[in-house]
């Protein structure tokens, strides 16, 4: 593989207990309230998606939506401290980077201004990566294929069997076919083995990528 493109929560940085339990806290401070068991299978089932789309599934009404991501998302970064990297992930970019002929890019739902601030600012191994493609770079997010569409198109990539997507959902899977590459499934950090199952690369570890 010559191009590898990589989701970022759940795949580089492990955000879970950043985002999980805050959005339970959140939606009980708007009455929403789950037993034990059925907040710790929200907590898993909806970590990796968007925050509207978790919203949705989880059947909020529409007009309280943007009261809640805001409130969401400034709780989650008042526990950005609980963010770590998944271990290998840093000497598998690096080395990565420096392999002749291989670029690196990411295409992760965040704003634009999220990454720079709170990944590209703050962790070294993004200095790896060619290029950044963020939800405010194209019209559709995951599962449509306009991000990696966009990361390949950067990195001046022409031949998309050397090409893959590294991620761990559902989401990532459908985007990186949808795209016409391969995808690896990072089920070191938050994939899931039975959802991830039409991914071309099990991964256990990020240092299986160097043998791709």
């Amino acid at each position: 593989m010559k191009n590898f493109i990589f989701d970022v929560d759940g795949t580089l940085i492990n955000t879970y207990e950043m985002y999980m339990p805050a959005m339970i806290d959140v939606l009980a401070k708007y009455g929403y309230t789950y037993s034990p068991e059925e907040a710790e299978r929200m907590k898993h089932d909806l970590f990796g998606i968007t925050g509207k789309d978790a919203l949705v599934i989880s059947q909020i009404p529409e007009d309280q939506h943007e009261a809640i991501l805001a409130d969401w998302f400034k709780l989650s970064y008042e526990r950005e401290d609980r963010t770590t990297i998944f271990p290998g992930v840093e000497d598998t970019l690096a080395k990565l980077a420096n392999r002749p002929g291989t670029s690196l890019a990411v295409a992760t739902s965040k704003l634009g201004a999220e990454y720079q601030e709170h990944i590209a600012a703050k962790f070294a191994f993004a200095k790896n990566f060619k290029t950044a493609v963020t939800f405010d770079d194209v019209k559709h997010g995951k599962p449509a294929p306009d991000m990696i569409q966009v990361a390949l198109k950067r990195l001046g990539n022409t031949d998309l069997s050397e090409a893959v997507y590294v991620g761990d959902t559902v989401n990532d899977l459908l985007a990186a076919h949808a795209a016409g590459i391969k995808f690896a499934a990072a089920l070191y950090g938050s994939g899931d083995k039975d959802k991830l199952a039409d991914a071309d690369f099990m991964l256990t570890s990020p240092e299986q990528l160097l043998d791709l």
